[in-house]
């Protein structure tokens, strides 16, 4: 099993940079919550082969962006804790299809894509206060751009990757609020109040099919079969995108299919609040998939916040 460090990020230094963006309703724009520069971030990350696979075709990454500012010479009276570093933190988790050798490496060409992308970008907001709507949907467009086009170059070099494809499910965590990207089935939930509420929409044809009136049992029998992946030829690959506020104690969980196929999202909610500390949560989530026989492999990754004393 291959565990992410559980640690308080506010005091992190991760060398890993990636990102994804967005707001919930289209009227909204611009953020109308105040920039919250006193919040800690506490993260776990776990993920597992699982008891079928014989490869991990999942990848995950946490990273941490700082901009911060040092007076070298005044004569105003400042002091160090008048201008605290602004921080963001991007949680990505992302799983691979598209047979035995394609999936793991479609799966790391996404994280890796765009977190290139972002790395090259100096116009990510540290803040979220007044910023507009519409450049953080372009800011998300680009990232998912860059990551198709790794794609279609990767797939034009080596005609014999065409068939890999990956999800990809991003949150973007500035003070207390959450903006969430995703493509696939790999989802995002807000934890709250002992419970877990799926953010995201599956983009599948079971879900597909359930829209169009279809009964449950007989839609679930394409819960594998994605209407919507990184990968292939097409040129642009759209995102779904939510925007999050979040309280006290409150948390956004990422998971690949391999725990949201055997756990519920009550079972979710509920181990996420037995556990005070993320990473507990998270090997105990995946604990759970494993109990249940976890047919395929299993990621969570989990972020809680908490006002900084």
């Amino acid at each position: 099993m291959v565990y992410g460090v559980e640690t308080v990020m506010s005091n992190a230094d991760n060398p890993l940079e990636e990102t994804a963006a967005r707001s919930t309703a289209p009227h909204m724009s611009r953020f109308p919550l105040p920039a919250a520069d006193r919040v800690l971030l506490k993260y776990g990350a776990a993920t597992h082969v699982g008891k079928v696979r014989t490869r991990n075709e999942d990848h995950y990454a946490v990273t941490c962006r700082r901009r911060s500012r040092e007076i070298l010479a005044t004569n105003v009276p400042f002091q160090s804790a008048d201008m605290p570093a602004d921080e963001a933190h991007v949680l990505v988790v992302a799983d691979g299809v598209g047979g035995e050798g394609f999936g793991d490496r479609a799966s790391e060409l996404a994280v890796r894509a765009g977190w290139d992308s972002t790395t090259r970008s100096a116009s990510w907001p540290m803040r979220l206060d007044g910023i507009d709507y519409e450049e953080i949907e372009r800011q998300v467009a680009a990232v998912a751009q860059a990551i198709q086009q790794a794609f279609r170059t990767r797939c034009h070099e080596s005609p014999h990757f065409a068939g890999m494809a990956t999800t990809w499910t991003c949150a973007y965590i500035v003070g207390w609020d959450a903006i969430i990207a995703h493509v696939g089935d790999s989802r995002a939930y807000h934890c709250h109040d002992n419970q877990a509420t799926q953010i995201t929409r599956d983009h599948t044809l079971a879900e597909e099919l359930r829209k169009s009136g279809m009964g449950g049992g007989r839609a679930n029998k394409f819960h594998s079969v994605l209407t919507k992946a990184f990968g292939g030829e097409s040129e642009e690959v759209a995102p779904d995108i939510h925007q999050l506020h979040l309280k006290d104690g409150e948390a956004v969980l990422l998971c690949t299919d391999g725990l949201s196929n055997t756990v519920t999202d009550e079972e979710i909610g509920r181990v996420v609040f037995e556990h005070a500390e993320p990473q507990q949560a998270c090997d105990a989530l995946i604990a759970l998939a494993l109990d249940r026989g976890a047919p395929d492999n299993v990621t969570v990754v989990l972020a809680r916040v908490f006002p900084k004393q």
